[in-house]
């Protein structure tokens, strides 16, 4: 399958101008926070946690929205639904833990930003958009439209990588006073985000038929393609079908995909649950009772 990639050029496989850009987010997080930072705090420069936390989320990003793993995604359903598991529930929490708190406490204390980031990230609201705004996405017509449009595309993936981070923020908020829920209540909270994904995946993976014009018509296979190919280059392939590339049938592929952003999910679901809890039980150990008092009655 990678030599038959090679068709479509090299800025259609590596995305070199969203590299720069990736590149220069690197930048700019390094000036801000390590060179710069005495100009906007008195706090530390990030901890070498931080900046792995952060340059590993940049890394992630170019993977999954910049490498092979882009182009991939608009020819196979299984890599798109990958994609999206790696980039709206892993990404978010890198850059979460990989920003300095002064940063995190600046953009919140913006005058027009402030009410509405408070709002939004309310556990309820959260897990009800992000969860909400993903199923709807997956609605075939939805899904369609948007793989057809460029400017729709970016509109609608970027709103609900927004909302990625506004549903994980309750859990990884850097800022101690919005950390308002106990340990009980977070691992409710991602129980609940776990139950709430399930329906899509579920309409994905036991569906009869293929669902998605993108990956069962030409046309609309070939619009999707040129979310990342150049149409000149498109313009020059014969081209029939996803079928070309993909080693399953479509059907089994749209079932695949979906099994994969469940298993994904569950991963990443599994060890948030994990860190919570086992937080919970150090920190809990670690609180020692007081001994009593031999000279207790006396």
């Amino acid at each position: 399958m990678w030599l038959e990639l090679q068709i479509f050029g090299f800025r259609a496989l590596w995305s070199p101008y969203y590299m720069l850009f990736v590149i220069g987010l690197g930048v700019c997080y390094y000036l801000l926070t390590s060179v710069y930072h005495r100009r906007f705090t008195s706090m530390d420069k990030p901890t070498t946690k931080q900046q792995i936390s952060f340059y590993m989320g940049l890394f992630l990003l170019y993977v999954v929205k910049g490498s092979p793993v882009d182009l991939v995604s608009h020819i196979m359903f299984t890599a798109h639904m990958v994609q999206m598991a790696l980039y709206y529930l892993l990404f978010p929490i890198l850059i979460i833990r990989g920003i300095p708190v002064w940063v995190w406490r600046k953009v919140f204390q913006t005058p027009i930003l402030s009410p509405l980031l408070r709002l939004f990230t309310k556990p309820l609201i959260a897990l009800l958009l992000f969860n909400g705004l993903f199923s709807l996405y997956h609605i075939p017509s939805i899904f369609d439209f948007t793989k057809a449009s460029p400017v729709a595309h970016a509109i609608i993936t970027t709103v609900i990588l927004v909302t990625a981070f506004f549903m994980w923020w309750p859990i990884f908020t850097p800022i101690k006073e919005m950390k308002t829920m106990s340990p009980v209540l977070s691992i409710g909270y991602i129980f609940a985000n776990g139950v709430l994904i399930t329906p899509a995946c579920g309409l994905i993976i036991f569906s009869d038929e293929s669902l998605y014009a993108t990956y069962h018509s030409l046309g609309g296979w070939i619009q999707a393609l040129s979310l990342c190919v150049p149409t000149t280059v498109l313009d020059g392939i014969p081209l029939t079908g996803p079928e070309m590339f993909s080693p399953i049938p479509v059907l089994e592929d749209q079932q695949l995909g979906g099994i994969l952003m469940k298993i994904t999910q569950e991963v990443v679901y599994g060890y948030v649950l994990a860190s919570v809890f086992f937080g919970w039980f150090r920190k809990e150990s670690q609180k020692i009772d007081p001994i009593p008092s031999t000279n207790e009655g006396y």
